[in-house]
């Protein structure tokens, strides 16, 4: 499980979807990458592919950053998210 998680603007909890398959999330994270560059679309609708039927609107000029990252099954919770400067 893949989990796309985006910051936003005046919000101290990001946002977060999941995808089963690495391409699928890969091409999502490109889909909003894409938005945040160009601005284009306005809103931008995701969904959840482990929660049936969540689904969320946001307005792109309100998303600060988005983060692409492998959700372990092994250990129960998740690798940690961002840039690690650990060796």
């Amino acid at each position: 499980m893949y989990v796309i998680e985006l910051a936003l603007r005046m919000s101290p909890v990001p946002v977060s979807v999941q995808r089963k398959e690495a391409e699928a999330a890969e091409a999502l994270y490109q889909q909003i990458r894409q938005a945040l560059e160009s601005g284009q679309p306005r809103l931008l609708e995701l969904t959840c592919e482990k929660v049936e039927g969540k689904k969320v609107t946001l307005l792109i000029s309100e998303v600060l950053a988005v983060q692409l990252y492998e959700k372990t099954a092994a250990t129960g919770g998740s690798k940690r998210p961002g840039f690690s400067f650990d060796s």
